[in-house]
């Protein structure tokens, strides 16, 4: 039987993937479990995407884990997805390690829980020497506050003679940016069905392809993440070019 990656181009492979993981408390409702249910069993689809990430050969993958507009929902779930996350972090280092897996976070990591903080921190520094992916963890994050912090930064240089409003550019904005040391995304996948990108990753997805699938985060596995390379793969990318003018500069 022939293997979905097999038909994967490798001189097309996305640099950098983003995933809203969404669908875990629906997907826990159908089978009559608590929300949080869901999001435990959403860990295997973390472990298959990166595994499956590490094997097409994928640089970067952020994993939009908790947005600021979580902390609305019901403190019982809120409470236990900060432990989820500290414990499936802890549980994982050993294994990020052994795949060469470098954990870095975007979003206001100051100001969760002490203990989460600490944990978040801890992997961080212990698989900063890893090089083969870098997994970069959406927590507390929201790119509207993203974007409020750099242009406070931006502003407050301006007020201090240290920049001159002509000196301000995408470039530098993108500078300010939690994530000014990562590629943008090409690729950006969401579960569920759901056809919104929930103020995530706003400035870097310009140009991203987006791709939907109906299917819940806790059963997506490692052929559907291929199966979203793919449909990427047969996309053309013009940005903002004519056809004609991509197939010219070929």
């Amino acid at each position: 039987m022939t293997d979905l990656i097999d038909t994967i181009i490798p001189e097309k492979i996305p640099q950098h993937i983003a995933i809203i993981m969404d669908g875990n408390g629906r997907w826990a409702n159908e089978k009559g479990q608590e929300r949080l249910f869901g999001h435990s069993s959403g860990v295997k689809s973390v472990r298959e995407a990166i595994k499956t990430a590490i094997e097409l050969g994928v640089r970067y993958i952020t994993l939009y884990a908790f947005s600021r507009e979580n902390w609305n929902r019901p403190k019982q779930e809120v409470d236990g997805l900060m432990d989820l996350l500290i414990l499936s972090i802890a549980n994982e280092i050993e294994e990020f390690n052994e795949n060469g897996v470098r954990l870095l976070t975007i979003g206001d990591i100051n100001n969760l829980p002490e203990n989460c903080m600490l944990s978040i921190n801890d992997a961080v520094s212990r698989t900063s020497e890893n090089s083969k992916l870098t997994l970069i963890l959406a927590v507390n994050y929201s790119s509207k506050w993203e974007i409020t912090q750099a242009v406070k930064t931006i502003t407050e240089s301006v007020n201090n003679s240290e920049l001159a409003i002509t000196e301000i550019t995408e470039n530098l904005i993108q500078r300010h940016l939690s994530t000014n040391s990562i590629p943008d995304p090409e690729l950006l996948i969401r579960t569920s069905g759901e056809y919104r990108i929930s103020n995530f990753l706003l400035w870097q997805i310009a140009y991203t392809e987006l791709y939907f699938t109906e299917i819940l985060w806790p059963d997506f596995r490692r052929n559907d993440f291929i199966q979203a390379v793919i449909e990427y793969q047969n996309r053309e990318r013009r940005f903002g070019l004519l056809s004609t003018q991509i197939d010219s500069k070929i």
